[in-house]
């Protein structure tokens, strides 16, 4: 996933875009520490991270999704991701929700996050 693919291009924003871009490369940052226990890759790179969208005001809504439904810290992860965007001074609130549309697959991880796991 490119870092332009970390807002709604097709909104028009009253942030600067500079402001706008410090931001995402700030969210990149933060989901890059959140890691899926049983894959020792984070979750951005794992292709995890469907939608990112920051309103005016900073409050973040991601749309997230795991490698399989019933992976054991459904329950958690999205939580983990919510508390390490909110620790961005400028994020005023972050809301995450899990989708499974569509599924996750390996295809979704960066080359990066391949290399890690030797699927080259």
């Amino acid at each position: 996933m490119d870092d332009a693919s970390l807002t709604d291009a097709d909104n028009a924003s009253a942030l600067p875009q500079a402001e706008l871009d410090a931001l995402t490369d700030k969210l990149v940052e933060k989901l890059k520490t959140v890691f899926d226990p049983e894959i020792p890759v984070d979750i951005y790179e794992l292709g995890l991270i469907y939608r990112v969208d920051v309103s005016d005001a900073k409050d973040v809504v991601i749309d997230m999704t795991l490698t399989a439904p019933g992976c054991p810290v459904a329950g958690d992860m999205p939580d983990w991701v919510r508390d390490a965007v909110l620790t961005i001074e400028d994020v005023k609130s972050c809301t995450v929700n899990l989708v499974f549309d569509p599924p996750w697959d390996p295809s979704l991880m960066s080359d990066e996050a391949k290399l890690e796991l030797n699927m080259f």
